[in-house]
């Protein structure tokens, strides 16, 4: 079952990843954004790069985000993203 996920649930889950999961390929986490007041709908609020490529999302494309379960979201557009925290070695 899924269930719709309001802007400020995703930003906790978007809070310290250093990593993000999008259709399958692990990006790193560039820059982050957490949306707030002042944050409009053109804000890009994620940028993250694989190699190469470079992916932005803006507040408007988080927006709306559907939870599937086990911290694994599906944007409007249909992207499927989990937002990662590398394991921290003691």
């Amino acid at each position: 079952m899924t269930t719709g996920v309001n802007l400020s649930s995703l930003a906790s889950a978007m809070d310290n990843a250093e990593f993000v999961l999008i259709d399958g390929v692990v990006f790193a986490t560039e820059y982050t954004r957490i949306p707030d007041e002042r944050t409009v709908a053109d804000d890009v609020v994620l940028e993250a790069t694989h190699g190469d490529t470079e992916i932005t999302f803006t507040c408007q494309e988080m927006d709306g985000a559907l939870h599937l379960g086990d911290g694994v979201y599906r944007l409007k557009s249909g992207e499927e993203i989990k937002f990662l925290s590398s394991a921290t070695i003691h």
